[in-house]
């Protein structure tokens, strides 16, 4: 069964269990999709209201461009299961198996392209995040302070699940590219991240 198809108390369930997914990736992707959902929630509140006529379209377009990442990032749980499964078969190659290390090499690199694009959506959604946040209803703000908060979190959890593949590379020149990336993406995007919740938090 899908992952995304599946109850939040079917997902919690899987989560809190001795399974190897969904895991951080694909929890980030959850998380993500939900912070960005609330974005979209203060768009909804904020159309058709004649106190932000003036906005409406610039709001009615970020609503398009939230709805799309949501959907991207609820693919992502099921992509990450998926690109998963082969490299914890892969584990199990014996050592001395001369197919390993070039196996493990590739499973490891597909492994972590679904958590570097999930880090990336949610680098996406923080910047509609600080659009909702500025232009949509001042009866919403916490929502969208509360969605630039799950979202600063899941990227941190997609950055870390991206490391813990880069880490067993065998090719340090793809590693080392792909980790500077992902701090590059971490460093600007938490701190935007902190920046949209602490104007919010003061305009309470």
């Amino acid at each position: 069964m899908s992952l995304t198809n599946s109850t939040l108390q079917e997902f919690t369930e899987k989560l809190a269990s001795k399974t190897s997914v969904p895991g951080g990736g694909g929890a980030s992707a959850m998380v993500a999709s939900i912070g960005i959902a609330l974005g979209d929630m203060v768009g909804e509140f904020t159309i058709g209201k004649k106190k932000y006529a003036d906005v409406e379209p610039e709001i009615k377009d970020l609503m398009e461009k939230a709805q799309d990442i949501r959907v991207k990032l609820l693919k992502c749980i099921d992509d990450d299961a998926i690109a998963f499964e082969p490299l914890s078969k892969a584990y199990s190659i014996p050592k001395e198996d001369p197919t390993r290390d070039e196996t493990m090499e590739k499973c490891l690199k597909d492994a972590a392209q679904v958590p570097f694009q999930i880090l990336q959506l949610a680098c996406e959604a923080v910047d509609l995040q600080r659009e909702f946040a500025d232009k949509g209803s001042v009866l919403m703000i916490s929502d969208a302070a509360t969605g630039v908060a799950m979202l600063q979190g899941a990227i941190k959890g997609a950055a870390v699940n991206v490391k813990i593949n880069t880490k067993s590379m065998k090719d340090r020149i793809y590693a080392s590219d792909l980790d500077s990336k992902v701090e590059a993406l971490v460093d600007e995007y938490v701190s935007k991240a902190n920046e949209i919740y602490k104007s919010v938090m003061e305009r309470l």
